[in-house]
């Protein structure tokens, strides 16, 4: 096993009715801003039970943050923060609206200009200001960990950052907030959530027992609760598991000690900078294609993960390797996720860009072992086509 840190100081508020208990978390006496994106937050009563529990504080409101969120946007919060002298944030929505609220408290404080904290990936974070968050759709795990990500419109850029300085002070999660998404958000989170793992744990053997079989754990779950998710979206319990199951799959347990990928995202990023298209539709058009360009170097754990995950215990190894991948393509194809770049209209035409992209951001040295260059992101695009 590597040597690893591993801190995360974001205290979990789990169940039924639990955004009450924001009377107690917020200090009294802040001056609170509450972040959210469109309007279901205010449609469905989630905003009216946040803002009744924070009482008689200073409370000013900011929507609008997009699925995914942009500087240009973050940038208008962060100047209204800066101009009524407010000290706490309250993200109340996904991972999308969590995410730029990371930015926003880290952004605030920043001396130079805000974008270099995304530019330096984090490194130039030196404060930021605390905030809480209300998790209504599980998907990115952003409720529990230290990173975000943020799309510059004008730059046609999505960069992520990461500080020990943005982890929530605490999250509420009431998995009852998520009985009236979308199934589309639902599939997403379950697809967002499932590659969440797999970067963390379909890599080479690092000796991380336990954290293979936490992360095999979580996988069989997403595999056994998504399609229920779509089925039954007013079953608690299901509803509950996946709530927690994202969480988990990015809260850096699994990833504690382990080598990690994230491959997949970064050139997801670049989908989604250049065509819109969601987070965790570009991952599963993605991972298949770069899992048997790299079979040869993931081969050992490919092989665990066919055996342990999809129990593909007969055969030979190249066919369970193969066997092992199709079945990850059909359970996103399951949860209703096209999984071809031509689905999303994209064609041979589309690829030169999107390396252009990777190389002007620095993605060229990816993956595991830093094998992932430009031509082998070139490939795992045609191969996704």
């Amino acid at each position: 096993m590597q040597n690893f840190d591993f801190y995360n100081p974001t205290q979990i508020i789990f169940g039924k009715d639990t955004i009450g208990r924001l009377a107690e978390l917020v200090p009294s006496e802040a001056r609170v801003l509450v972040l959210f994106g469109g309007e279901s937050a205010r449609k469905n009563g989630t905003l009216a039970e946040v803002l009744t529990a924070l009482g008689d504080r200073h409370v000013q409101e900011f929507g609008g943050i997009e699925p995914n969120p942009t500087y240009e946007t973050l940038m208008r919060a962060v100047a209204l923060v800066r101009r009524d002298g407010l000290d706490f944030l309250l993200a109340v929505g996904g991972g999308s609206v969590i995410d730029g609220t990371k930015f926003v408290a880290a952004a605030v404080p920043f001396a130079g200009e805000p974008w270099q904290i995304l530019e330096s990936f984090g490194a130039k974070v030196s404060k930021a200001l605390p905030f809480g968050s209300v998790l209504t759709l599980p998907a990115t795990g952003s409720e529990m960990n230290n990173g975000a990500v943020v799309t510059n419109k004008a730059l046609q850029a999505k960069l992520p950052f990461r500080s020990p300085l943005v982890f929530p002070c605490f999250s509420i999660l009431d998995p009852q907030k998520t009985f009236t998404l979308p199934e589309s958000q639902i599939a997403n989170g379950v697809v967002d959530a499932f590659v969440h793992v797999m970067e963390q744990y379909l890599t080479y053997p690092a000796g991380g027992l336990a954290q293979d079989r936490f992360a095999e754990g979580l996988l069989q779950t997403l595999i056994e609760i998504g399609p229920k998710a779509l089925a039954t979206p007013n079953d608690y319990e299901v509803r509950a598991n996946l709530m927690w199951v994202a969480t988990l799959a990015l809260n850096g347990l699994i990833g504690a000690g382990v080598p990690q990928d994230w491959a997949t995202h970064m050139i997801g990023h670049e989908l989604t900078a250049a065509h819109g298209i969601d987070h965790a539709r570009t991952l599963a058009v993605i991972l298949p294609s770069l899992l048997t360009h790299c079979q040869q170097s993931k081969r050992a754990k490919l092989l665990q993960y066919a055996d342990r995950v999809w129990q593909l215990k007969e055969g030979d190894e190249q066919g369970r390797i193969e066997g092992a991948i199709a079945r990850t393509r059909a359970f996103f194809e399951q949860m209703g996720i096209a999984t071809r770049l031509a689905d999303y209209g994209l064609d041979q035409a589309d690829i030169a860009p999107l390396i252009s992209q990777l190389e002007a951001h620095g993605m060229t040295a990816l993956g595991e072992h830093r094998s992932v260059t430009p031509e082998v992101s070139r490939a795992i695009l045609e191969a996704s086509l």
